[in-house]
């Protein structure tokens, strides 16, 4: 036993340094498995839209870093803090233009990423953790970015904190315990903005600890394909470097094209004008308007006139994805080979983006009635539309393995 301890320590000498540190901290040997990784040989570039998402996260925590060093979390010095960073920090405007349009594509990548989930079937057997926990990275990034949005203590941060947190008094018993206890006080203050500057900071590592999550889980049972179809057999698939990753690297380079033209020639497409002007307790904006990407679950809000069911079913249109793998019983899993569920799938689709326009429209008629039409398409097309399509929808024929949906090189 010596002698072969003695001869296993000879040859970790042998290989030098490297060696020393790859025996006790094998990054190589992770990162070579990481690119043997065997995935499906038929995914297309919808299933590009996970890492895209993950290098967008990687984004927001560094530029949110240095974003940190320069910000003041206090009422009387944050707006000016932000136009010392825009004005007087080296290349300030680029961090801070690249963080805020960053944070849009962000959410544009996660909801390519959440409808393909959808189409695709993700959340079926036997991916359903990946799935859920899914919901629990895009619930956290909600709640930072709400949070990260009253940073810049514009008109629009201010009333739109107060009116987000208002929202929470109308549960009962309990719902004015919690608005003091978000406000810290009994009205949107300092200690308010001292607690979302405080918890914009820590949830981006809360999402990367989530992240890690869904990727173990993913990895699990493997990564889902276009044809819904599990790997039976090597022919199946392929490893992950160098295909995938340099398809990934396709996309990454037009990510960054699209996040710099916006950065470099409208930078404040997607934000709201009224953000430039000073937070003011005694001036309220004509129209309160929360950003884009939250407009689909305001207009559902803004639709009901009854305040807690109003709340209840902004939370329930996300809450419902958690329904998902028992509320769709098709054993087919790709909306592909389903032409009625392919239908009804793009008309939510539609309807969805179609919320986003409404959410940043007046409260008025006809966009009153047409939110609550919307809402009410929402919601029946996971309680009724997919639990029918099982019993009445004809599924067209599927391949019987990866290799048979995937066309032969002449």
């Amino acid at each position: 036993m010596q002698d072969d301890t003695k001869k296993k320590t000879t040859i970790e000498e042998e290989k030098g340094i490297s060696g020393w540190i790859e025996y006790r901290l094998p990054v190589s040997s992770f990162l070579k498995h990481i690119a043997s990784y065997q995935v499906p040989k038929n995914l297309n570039y919808a299933w590009n839209f996970g890492s895209l998402a993950g290098i967008a996260l990687i984004l927001q925590i560094i530029t949110g870093i240095f974003l940190a060093m320069h910000y003041t979390p206090h009422v009387d010095h944050a707006f000016n803090s932000v136009e010392r960073i825009m004005r007087d920090v080296n290349y300030g405007w680029l961090i801070r233009y690249t963080h805020a349009v960053g944070a849009s594509l962000f959410f544009m990548v996660v909801y390519v990423h959440i409808m393909r989930g959808l189409y695709y079937g993700s959340y079926k057997r036997p991916r359903e953790m990946v799935w859920f926990i899914g919901i629990f990275i895009f619930f956290a990034m909600m709640a930072t970015a709400f949070m990260g949005y009253v940073l810049p203590w514009g008109q629009m941060s201010f009333w739109g904190a107060t009116v987000i947190t208002n929202l929470f008094s109308a549960i009962p018993l309990v719902g004015n315990k919690i608005v003091i206890w978000l406000w810290g006080g009994f009205s949107v203050d300092n200690p308010t903005l001292n607690r979302f500057f405080a918890l914009h900071y820590l949830l981006p590592f809360v999402i990367i600890a989530l992240a890690v999550l869904h990727v173990i889980a993913l990895h699990r049972f493997g990564s889902g394909n276009p044809s819904g179809v599990e790997v039976k057999s090597d022919k199946d698939t392929i490893p992950l470097y160098p295909y995938y990753v340099v398809k990934d690297c396709i996309t990454f380079g037009l990510f960054f094209i699209v996040l710099f033209v916006f950065v470099f020639y409208a930078p404040n497409y997607l934000g709201h004008p009224d953000n430039y002007i000073e937070a003011d307790s005694m001036v309220t904006p004509e129209h309160i308007v929360p950003e884009w990407y939250f407009l689909p679950f305001y207009a559902m809000l803004r639709s009901i006139p009854d305040k807690l069911t109003g709340v209840l079913t902004m939370f329930g249109s996300i809450l419902v994805w958690f329904l998902l793998p028992w509320l769709d019983k098709s054993k087919i899993k790709s909306g592909a080979y389903r032409p009625l569920f392919k239908k009804f799938f793009w008309v939510f689709a539609v309807n969805f983006a179609f919320l986003a326009w409404l959410g940043g429209q007046e409260v008025k008629e006809p966009y009153i009635t047409l939110s609550r039409l919307s809402t009410l398409y929402y919601f029946a097309y996971f309680v009724i539309v997919l639990p029918l399509l099982r019993k009445y929808e004809k599924s067209e024929g599927l391949p019987k393995t990866i290799s048979d949906s995937v066309p032969e090189m002449k």
